[in-house]
């Protein structure tokens, strides 16, 4: 390793009376640390900080990279709040890249032509992927894997390729091979060690790997390397040699063999660097200029190491932080240096779990290994310990649960036999459950933020966080990659529980079960009403009363979906139903500002007839209706009185509409684009698709309503990905994504399961929807009710996909129930003069129309006529002077 020569302590200060200046080179996420580092010590309030930028994006997670092709979109991959620059007064530089330093000037120059002069200056240059010498290299077809730049390029050349090849079976090689095979392609991994993740995994780890990793379709070839590319006359990548002379059709190659410093920058200006790459710095971040600092994965660090993990460059980038706050006289002292760090990860890999930790190929000498291998299930464990019993690292692939308590045991004895930590729930001996109490406060839980438990616990009990986001606010555990989340979660909840805090999981006042305890109650006792449900199953005080306004409409809820199972009337507006229903439920309209309703027919996948449209034309016009074309495919009319309502729905339901349930927690819409048998680029019938999901699954009474969506190709016309469950077609059938939501807090689904036959993805869809409803809370979105269920996305996956909790038949069982006995609601009220009897304004005066419900004259068509809600009826003016 080249050597560093010494250099004073601190960073020179600028000339007094000016405002130094610091010089921030790249903007990845150890960049984007770095810059809050300085913000939570002070020194943007002291300093001039300006950032030099490549890429035409602020920081974002690349660690979730793969994630864009699951459908979160660049904005969601963003790592920067989007008042952070301005509300720090930070300078930054999009698609800036420096080109040049000159250290004796202290000036940087970029590409645009900007030079800065620095007082200090920090390189967080990361690195760049390395590419392996093989002839076509750079043939048309041919990509990287490592912006979103490089992902989008990807995604639009994928769109006519067929077949795949990734070059490298590391972590991000794998990564980008679960991104080609959601893409639809037949994906290859080349690999030239012997073994998946060399690095990472044993060899008994890296076996377990592959036969999980083939299982899923991919193929591996593992001890061969690439030998050339084989390219068209037009320069396209139709082939690639491998080093065993053999041969893979492709039509598309992705590079991700390793990565390399980028220390260019530092070479040019003169600054040591290592034999491999790498600059050089000490265990502060400095390197030979007492100017300029190096963090991230283009420095070599003082033991000598090139880190390429997040979370030793959060270390790093606290470490620089630190230093230049002392110089500067901000902050609270400085950090203790950087010498090395943990290399263990725990990641998802083509959704297999894959964790190591510690000493995890035992190079200790005089240690033992405890191995649990199951080839079946695909779960291999192996435990690393030293002579004297302690835990010094291990193994885990297939079943990763035990990292978050294993990795903060390492260096410790175990409170438990080794044996007790890797053998599975059920096996005789097995199944130790360590819960945070055998850590010690020193242990670290997040790793990338090098939080402890002590830290946590001193969250709650001294800065009152009793929420998970609190403890991930105040502490930023938890807000990297996210593996430490669920111990976080148990240290949180024992503090409090220690604290003597008691947490009331009822649903409200009237109830002590959550809504999941009562839908369970209901469907085992097969209650049919509130009444029975709250005098058996309330809190003692509200046994023999009403109930409120939180549990009746929940209740109500509950019964409506489990009706044809407990033997309940489906009907929401029959006997004591009727009084547990919401406002819009109680007339099966949606209420609007001034007092009038909408009506919404169901138009299954955006399909109509001319014939329909002309008679929701005809009604809109006879009874004065507002008319809006939505963004669920359907058309709704505004500005019914209740007294119409029955008026309007039985020349509707005349003409073969229905209800289509925008009043309540129900399905929506499944929207669709034209799918295959109009579209170019369509590979399925996705209208058909959409509207056969629709049918099934209308009237379906659930915690939230519910919205669905199908694409009939990948470049996803029907936006399925924000949509509670979302169907995209493939080549070969189709992706299931759950869990999205558009509204207020936008998240994007989650692949589920991918290509599906149509039988296939009915029935996950039937499984997902059930288990929701089962166990989801009151008023919860899918989206935020995947993200709280203990497990998330893959509990879900392991309960309807793998049946892992036996209740596939059951769940199968309750929705063939529902779509059976499914009856359109306004069908049946109007059959019924006896339900029709309360669509009127004034009980007392059944004939009279509501007065206050009014409209006026806008664009062709009718607004409400507002008014103001006390005092005097004053007409609202806007700006103009006209009513509004």
């Amino acid at each position: 390793m080249t050597s560093m020569p010494p250099h004073p302590e601190a960073t020179p200060a600028a000339a007094p009376g000016t405002t130094p200046t610091l010089v921030l080179i790249g903007h990845g996420m150890v960049g984007q640390r770095f810059l809050e580092e300085l913000a939570d010590r002070g020194v943007t309030g002291r300093a001039r900080v300006v950032v030099l930028c490549e890429e035409p994006r602020p920081a974002y997670d690349r660690v979730q990279l793969t994630s864009y092709f699951a459908g979160r979109s660049p904005e969601d991959l963003s790592l920067v709040d989007p008042d952070f620059m301005a509300r720090h007064g930070i300078e930054l530089h999009l698609g800036d890249p420096a080109t040049a330093v000159d250290r004796t000037a202290r000036t940087v120059t970029a590409r645009s032509g900007l030079t800065v002069r620095y007082d200090a200056l920090v390189l967080a240059t990361g690195s760049y992927p390395f590419v392996p010498p093989v002839p076509g290299k750079d043939s048309a077809g041919c990509f990287v894997y490592r912006t979103i730049e490089d992902l989008l390029a990807i995604e639009e050349y994928a769109e006519n390729a067929r077949t795949g090849v990734v070059v490298g079976g590391g972590l991000l090689g794998l990564e980008a091979a679960g991104a080609l095979k959601g893409l639809g392609l037949r994906t290859h991994i080349v690999e030239f060690a012997p073994r998946l993740m060399a690095l990472q995994v044993d060899e008994g780890g890296g076996r377990a790997l592959r036969r999980t990793v083939e299982e899923m379709g991919l193929e591996v070839h593992t001890g061969v390397g690439g030998k050339e590319i084989v390219a068209d006359g037009a320069g396209a990548v139709t082939a690639m040699g491998l080093s065993d002379d053999s041969r893979i059709e492709t039509d598309l190659v992705v590079f991700s063999a390793g990565v390399r410093p980028r220390d260019q920058l530092a070479r040019d200006c003169g600054l040591p660097v290592g034999d491999r790459g790498g600059i050089v710095v000490d265990e502060r971040c400095r390197t030979a200029d007492p100017a300029v600092y190096a963090i991230g994965e283009c420095a070599l660090a003082a033991d000598g190491r090139v880190y390429g993990l997040v979370a030793p460059g959060y270390d790093m980038a606290r470490t620089a932080a630190a230093g230049l706050a002392e110089a500067l006289g901000a902050g609270s002292g400085p950090a203790d240096g950087f010498t090395g760090a943990d290399l263990s990860t725990k990641l998802k890999l083509l959704g297999v779990d894959v964790a190591s930790f510690g000493d995890a190929h035992g190079a200790t000498d005089g240690c033992l290994d405890v191995v649990y291998s199951d080839a079946r299930s695909g779960v291999y464990k192996k435990l690393v310990i030293g002579a004297a019993g302690e835990l010094l690292g291990g193994v885990l692939v297939g079943d990763a649960e035990a990292y978050g308590m294993l990795r903060p045991l390492t260096g410790s004895v175990p409170p438990v036999s080794p044996e007790q930590l890797v053998l599975p729930a059920g096996a005789e001996g097995g199944a130790a459950a360590l819960g945070p109490s055998a850590l010690p406060d020193s242990a670290v839980l997040c790793n990338c933020h090098n939080v402890t438990k002590g830290t946590v616990r001193a969250a709650v009990t001294e800065h009152s966080c009793g929420t998970l986001p609190e403890v991930k606010k105040c502490t930023k555990a938890g807000t990297g990659c996210g593996s430490c989340v669920k111990s976080l979660t148990a240290v949180m909840n024992d503090e409090l529980a220690a604290s003597g805090a008691t947490i009331d999981t009822g649903l409200c006042g009237c109830f002590p079960h959550t809504r999941a305890e009562l839908y369970e109650i209901v469907r085992t006792l097969r209650l049919t009403t509130f009444t029975e449900l709250l005098d058996s199953h309330g809190r003692p005080e509200a046994r023999n009363g009403d109930g409120c306004e939180i549990c009746k409409p929940t209740v109500g809820s509950i019964i409506a979906s489990l009706a044809p199972s407990v033997g309940a009337d489906g009907y929401v507006l029959d006997g004591e139903q009727a009084a547990l229903q919401d406002t819009n439920d109680h007339f099966l309209a949606n209420l609007q500002r001034n007092g009038s309703y909408s009506i919404v027919p169901r138009i299954p996948g955006g399909e109509i007839t001319p014939e329909k449209l002309i008679v929701i034309g005809e009604v809109a016009r006879d009874f004065g209706l507002y008319t809006k074309i939505t963004g669920g495919q359907r058309i709704d009319l505004f500005g019914a009185r209740v007294d119409q309502l029955p008026q309007v729905w039985a020349r509707l339901v005349d003409a073969g509409f229905e209800s289509g349930h925008a009043y309540g927690k129900a399905l929506r819409t499944v929207k669709s684009c034209v799918g295959q048998t109009w579209c170019r680029y369509g590979v399925q019938d996705s209208v058909r698709m959409a509207i056969e999901l629709e049918l099934r699954y209308r009237g379906l009474r659930s915690p939230h309503k519910l919205k669905s969506a199908v694409s009939g190709c990948a470049r996803e016309c029907a936006e399925a990905r924000g949509k509670d469950f979302g169907v995209i077609a493939t080549s070969n059938g189709w992706n299931l994504y759950v869990g999205g939501n558009g509204g207020a807090d936008p998240r994007h689904a989650d692949l589920l399961a991918q290509d599906l036959s149509d039988a296939e993805l009915i029935r996950l869809i039937d499984r997902f929807l059930m288990f929701y409803i089962r166990t989801a809370d009151r008023l919860e979105r899918t989206s935020a009710w995947l993200e709280r269920i203990e497990g998330g996305l893959d509990h879900v996956r392991d309960v309807v996909v793998h049946d892992s909790l036996g209740l596939c038949d059951e769940l199968e069982a309750l929705m063939a129930a529902h779509v059976t006995h499914y009856r359109d609601e306004w069908a049946e009220t109007l059959a019924d003069p006896e339900r029709l009897a309360r669509f009127v304004s004034f009980v007392n005066a059944p004939d009279a129309p509501d007065p206050s419900v009014s409209f006026v004259p806008e664009r062709d068509q009718v607004k409400p006529d507002l008014t103001l809600l006390a005092g005097p009826t004053l007409p609202v003016r806007t700006l103009e002077g006209t009513s509004a």
